[in-house]
């Protein structure tokens, strides 16, 4: 039985090792084929090995380089925002207000901080804690900060939760 099998395996991939013929038909047209034309000289074709590609063995996680810094895992043991009410609205009539940035250790150089608003970047990166927000709208709105390297983000704040109440005007 193991024996008729490999037979049948040769057999079937004997067509897949055949040899391809070159040759010029009757209307001088350029022919190819597996089997050569009788009465016609036929030559054979040297075919170049096939392109095939070994499977790489998973590698192990290589260590940052010189050329490659990666961007520490959460440099900074806290990173929050401050000055926001959790429990009642924001009172801010012309929707301007500043929050506060908690932040340790220092922020270190290069680094800046940018404010998110409702997930979007929101105003200039500043290295200074103290960030103010301009005619902001009101009604329910997210704000967090993050710790930017250039445009890498280094660490992100949990988002903060906040509603803006200003006196309507009609």
């Amino acid at each position: 039985m193991g024996r008729t099998f490999l037979y049948i395996l040769l057999l079937i991939a004997l067509p897949a090792a055949a040899q391809i013929y070159k040759y010029t038909d009757a209307n001088g047209n350029t022919a190819y084929s597996n089997q050569p034309p009788d009465g016609v000289q036929a030559q054979p074709v040297e075919l170049p090995p096939l392109n095939r590609v070994e499977p790489q063995a998973p590698s192990a996680p290589q260590a940052p380089t010189a050329e490659q810094p990666q961007p520490p895992r959460n440099a900074y043991e806290i990173l929050e925002l401050a000055g926001l009410p959790t429990d009642e609205a924001l009172r801010a009539n012309n929707g301007t207000f500043t929050v506060n940035v908690l932040i340790k250790p220092r922020l270190q150089p290069p680094h800046q901080l940018r404010l998110l608003l409702d997930d979007q970047p929101y105003g200039q990166p500043s290295n200074v804690p103290v960030l103010q927000l301009i005619n902001i709208d009101r009604g329910e709105h997210r704000l967090a900060v993050q710790v930017i390297d250039g445009q890498t983000v280094i660490q992100q704040s949990p988002p903060a939760v906040f509603t803006v109440q200003r006196v309507h005007t009609p």
